[in-house]
């Protein structure tokens, strides 16, 4: 049997007929591409005490990570890889309401599997940061490494508006990308549009919350950081506890 003739067969065993299944499979690789990349980003910049990284490339790296994800699987799922995005085009009659649960599942699971394999890739350097400790708050914290947090002067009030203003600039950006009506982003640039769109909102409404945009982003991440040893904490609300995180 030759090489071509193994790779056919290969390619017609493992070829998935279930549409929805091939969506939600595309879902979750572009969701683990958009949250590892964030992540790691965030991880670099604070194990490294901010000498391989700042504030302005975990920004970056959030919005290129955007591009990474659409373009991962845009052609099959529409790489929402956002429950608010999701919901929006549901709004809108683009996307179907039943599949909408299915895929804030997809999306949540996808970000809790890339906060664990970038918990992995980061293991010697977050032990040797937090001095053996996994905390939530203080000079040595680490749980803003996976989720954000809010700064220490935010009240619940103003953290809740700052994510309805964040997360309605971005839908309504991403909204007038994809309207035909207005002037048309050249074809195959708009993933590079997007990532741009969210880079100048983190670097804008970044500083409350950490500008996550993105529920599955933060609540998988946060998942994983309670069952990975940061306890209950990560899920309490404690002004002046102090804020980090930067995600997209």
């Amino acid at each position: 049997m030759d090489t071509t003739s193994f790779l056919t067969k290969a390619r017609g065993l493992l070829h998935i007929r279930n549409q929805l299944l091939r969506e939600c499979l595309a879902e979750l690789l572009a969701t683990f591409m958009l949250i590892i990349i964030t992540l790691s980003s965030s991880a670099q910049k604070i194990t490294s005490f901010e000498m391989k990284g700042n504030l302005l490339t975990s920004y970056l790296g959030g919005a290129l990570a955007v591009m990474v994800g659409i373009y991962t699987a845009g052609g099959i799922s529409g790489a929402h890889m956002n429950p608010a995005f999701s919901f929006a085009m549901c709004l809108i009659e683009q996307f179907p309401w039943w599949k909408f649960p299915i895929f804030v599942v997809v999306q949540t699971l996808g970000s809790f599997i890339s906060a664990g394999a970038v918990y992995i890739l980061y293991y010697d350097a977050i032990w040797h940061y937090s001095n053996g400790t996994l905390t939530v708050s203080g000079p040595r914290e680490t749980a803003s490494i996976f989720a954000t947090y809010p700064a220490d002067h935010v009240s619940i009030t103003n953290g809740f508006l700052d994510q309805v203003i964040g997360t309605g600039v971005l839908m309504v950006g991403i909204m007038g990308i994809m309207d035909t009506r207005n002037k048309a982003v050249p074809k195959g640039l708009e993933p590079v549009v997007v990532a741009l769109l969210v880079l100048s909102i983190e670097l804008s409404m970044g500083a409350n919350c950490g500008c996550p945009l993105n529920p599955a982003r933060d609540l998988g991440p946060r998942l994983f950081t309670y069952v990975a040893g940061w306890g209950p904490e990560v899920f309490r609300w404690v002004e002046g506890r102090g804020g980090g995180g930067d995600g997209s």
